[in-house]
C-alpha cells in the first residue's frame, strides 16, 4: 500500500492524500472514508457494504471466501 492513497474503510476506494475524511474513534482505532456518502452509510446508517452494489467490497450471495 502507498503513503499516498489509503483504502476507504466502507467501499474500498483508493483516498488520495489530501482528501477524505479521518475518523479517530476512542478506543485508537482511524477510519478512512472516502466520501460524506461512504461515511453516512457507515456511521449513521450503519449499512453493510457487503450488500451495497457501488461498493467495491459487494459480494452477490454472502461472504466473499479466501
Amino acid at each position: 500500500m502507498s503513503l499516498l492513497a489509503k483504502p476507504c474503510n466502507f467501499c474500498d476506494r483508493s483516498v488520495p492524500k489530501g482528501s477524505g475524511t479521518m475518523l479517530a474513534k476512542n478506543d485508537g482505532t482511524v477510519l478512512w472514508f472516502c466520501s460524506s456518502k461512504c461515511k453516512k452509510n457507515a456511521l449513521v446508517l450503519k449499512r453493510d457494504p457487503r450488500k451495497l452494489k457501488w461498493t467495491k467490497k459487494h459480494v452477490k450471495g454472502g461472504i466473499r471466501k479466501k
